[in-house]
């Protein structure tokens, strides 16, 4: 009932609206060097730009330049990349990122529509240092930030999302994602320390428009999706906008299926000529029969009977699948007071529920076909209220021009856990019969009942010292707890803990448009839970020194940022090895490596973004383990990584086509005693705009290359063989 009636609503959304005009407006919330949008990039058809675009000197002054069925106001910013913003929300503040002592990346709209991404693992692709999709096609949203697990790191427009990951996130309504590496607690609160995700929702727009897109792809890939908005007041600040999606898709692997639904409207008011308010909701389904990989034998270890097809479904194709809904409904609030003061308020409520069984992976027998198996029912529900309030102010003094921001803010998550441990046959992996037969007891294994909150207290300054020095000094106070109840025996476990955390910053024009700094910053994130003897774990604490320059070259048509980092996480739960069920606190993680980014627009026609990492992770104290993994490589993170994308628009009366294309790849890796190997895959695509149609094809995995993203103990996640995909869309 639920999938017929988004159908329904996306069908109402495509009918109702019947204006010509279409256009996008900046975000308030998401400054820009680029005086359109992605979107409005996107609709705006070759012939409405021609080659003397924003980088002539007559399209750089002030002025507005009215073109064929789109509004563009221009500036005195050049043009971008994949429309580049200036600043980044989750640094709330206007201060520009090539002037900013931190390693930021953000992959925006123009970026991911130019690469058709479907998921949050597809887009972190572009950000050096970032390693997503490690457990593959599972569900989930899996990534490694600067060698340090971070995907529970996850926030939406400046609000963690929960306390855990178990939903996958919908890309499509997205305006821009941002990557903070390292520790990025001082304005953020509990975050892991390697980095952060921060997603920006698409926004109200001052202009109407339209966009009905339909793709088909590889494996029975449809989808549709509609994106449209209207002003509601003769100013256009008031106005609604709505995405819609609508996916179902089967899978490389046999028996594997997906489906997912989401619709998010948004609304703005106009409250008036200094306050900004919008209100953000969104809603989501999915199901999917989970794809868990294949066993290292026959895959990366030679098996006497041969190699595994990459098709080979080892799971049930009767157990139950996921299935579940996630819920969203918040607001930003801005104020601007003649004093000079801005008062921001954010704040979101989510609720989920997923669940489903899960049939994994065993030991294979001496014969080398036999595959014991396991068999989980899991069932996940909770919510999280978060709230963020903060007040700013920018002045100037005897010791420099000061943007101060002072803050509290309030998270509270809850999480509702029961798994059952079930039983199910062993197969022949080489010639599969399934037992059809999954038997779970009717007492769970575990059922507990986790609460989260954390009340922090931030202040920053940001200070520019003449023309070329600009320090960054903040300091935060956290005070959390973490309880833990135990349904089946009632028992309550708590852990509350506080912590002082912060970040202190320097940098230096030492020539127009280099800029070198240096940086410190620490995290705490309170670890929930006991270990087997029942003691409350210690909060997790992290620490990064982190060198680098930013160069902004061609006087913003490229910029470049080289980073250094060393990097230690303690207090680190890892699965104990002698009591299933239970973790222990390794002592140390320490990452250190160096990131190289570019993104560059040389001329109207091309875009290039791309980057490389090299990373060094390993446990530098095991905790007294037996026996010792001191110096052993952190699990599915390569030393070395890169990616390069680049789009060209041909010229001339050929203008309205566009080819694209890309390659990345990654170094061999460690994974639970195995080796992984490297490797380079490479994408292409094609597209054609007319003034009110496009369409787009894309090729991935040109060479079908056959690899490995990472592994599980007793399996290997297969990356993505060669697929196709097809997108039409319509304007109006």
């Amino acid at each position: 009932m639920r999938y017929r009636q988004i159908h329904a609503a996306v069908l109402l959304a495509c009918f109702a609206t019947s204006s010509p005009a279409f256009a996008q407006a900046a975000s308030q919330d998401v400054p820009s060097s680029a005086t359109a949008s992605a979107t409005s990039a996107d609709m705006a058809t070759p012939d409405a730009m021609p080659d003397a675009t924003s980088t002539s000197p007559s399209a750089s002054t002030s002025a507005t330049v009215a073109l064929p069925a789109v509004s563009v106001s221009a500036s005195s910013a050049p043009r971008t990349a994949f429309d580049m913003p200036a600043a980044a929300q989750v640094m709330k503040s206007s201060v520009p990122l090539n002037e900013t002592p931190q390693s930021i990346s953000v992959v925006t709209r123009d970026l991911m529509d130019a690469q058709q991404v479907q998921t949050l693992n597809d887009a972190l692709h572009d950000v050096p240092g970032v390693i997503s999709g490690t457990y593959g096609r599972r569900g989930w949203d899996d990534f490694i930030i600067r060698g340090q697990t971070a995907s529970d790191s996850v926030y939406l427009d400046g609000l963690r999302t929960a306390i855990n990951n178990r939903f996958a996130e919908e890309t499509f309504g997205l305006q821009q994602i941002e990557v903070l590496k390292g520790p990025a607690t001082l304005l953020s609160g509990l975050v892991l320390p390697g980095g952060m995700v921060n997603m920006v929702s698409k926004r109200p727009e001052a202009d109407a428009f339209a966009n009905v897109d339909a793709t088909v792809g590889s494996h029975g890939f449809y989808q549709s999706t509609i994106d449209m908005g209207t002003p509601l007041s003769e100013n256009g600040k008031a106005a609604f906008r709505i995405n819609a999606l609508a996916t179902n898709s089967h899978d490389a692997t046999d028996y594997v299926w997906s489906r997912n639904r989401y619709i998010a409207p948004s609304l703005s008011l106009d409250l008036g000529p200094r306050t900004e308010f919008t209100i953000l909701t969104s809603y989501q389904e999915r199901s999917y029969l989970r794809q868990q990989g294949l066993p290292w034998s026959g895959t990366l270890i030679p098996n006497k009977n041969g190699s595994l097809s990459r098709s080979t479904f080892t799971g049930e194709p009767g157990e139950r699948p996921y299935s579940g809904h996630e819920a969203r409904i918040g607001y930003r609030f801005a104020h601007h007071f003649d004093s000079g003061w801005t008062v921001n308020q954010n704040a979101r409520w989510q609720q989920f529920a997923l669940g489903g069984q899960l049939v994994a992976n065993g030991k294979v027998a001496t014969n080398g076909y036999t595959l014991s198996r396991t068999a989980t029912d899991s069932q996940w529900s909770g919510d999280t209220l978060s709230l963020d309030n903060n007040a700013q102010k920018t002045f100037d003094t005897a010791f420099g021009r000061h943007e101060i921001t002072l803050g509290m803010d309030y998270m509270r998550g809850r999480e509702d856990v029961t798994t059952t441990t079930c039983s199910v046959g062993s197969i022949n992996m080489y010639a599969p019969v399934y037992t059809g037969t999954i038997t779970c007891p009717s007492t769970p294994r575990t059922r507990a009942y986790t609460t989260i909150r954390d009340l922090g207290v931030y202040a920053r300054d940001q200070i520019a010292l003449g023309q070329r020095w600009r320090v960054l000094a903040g300091m935060r106070y956290d005070s959390a707890s973490s309880q833990v109840m135990n349904k089946l025996t009632d028992a309550t476990s708590g852990n509350p803990s506080n912590a002082t955390t912060g970040s202190l910053a320097l940098m230096y024009e030492l020539f127009p448009g280099v800029r070198p700094y240096v940086s410190y910053a620490t995290s705490f994130y309170p670890n929930s839970g006991a270990d087997v003897s029942g003691n409350a774990f210690d909060p997790e604490t992290g620490k990064q020194w982190e060198a680098g320059v930013k160069f902004d070259i061609q006087k913003g048509h490229t910029s470049v940022t080289l980073a250094a980092f060393d990097l230690r996480r303690r207090n680190v739960l890892e699965s104990d090895p002698n009591n299933d069920g239970y973790s222990i606190a390794v002592g140390e993680e320490h990452s250190r490596g160096v990131e190289f980014s570019f993104n560059t627009s040389p001329t109207n026609q091309l875009s290039v973004t791309g980057g490389y990492a090299y990373t060094s992770a390993v446990i530098a104290d095991d905790g007294g383990q037996a026996p010792s993994t001191d110096g052993v490589r952190i699990n599915n993170v390569p030393r070395h990584s890169f990616n390069v994308f680049a789009r060209y628009q041909l010229p001339g009366e050929l203008r309205r086509w566009e080819i694209n294309g890309g390659v990345r790849g990654q170094s061999n890796l460690y994974a639970y005693g195995y080796t992984i190997p490297g490797f380079v895959v490479s994408d292409v695509g094609v597209r054609y705009t007319a003034p009110s149609w496009h369409a787009a094809l894309k090729l991935s995995n040109v060479f079908n290359k056959h690899y490995y993203t990472g592994g599980l103990s007793n399996a290997v996640a297969l990356g993505d063989d060669r697929s196709v995909m097809l997108t039409l869309g319509y304007r109006y």
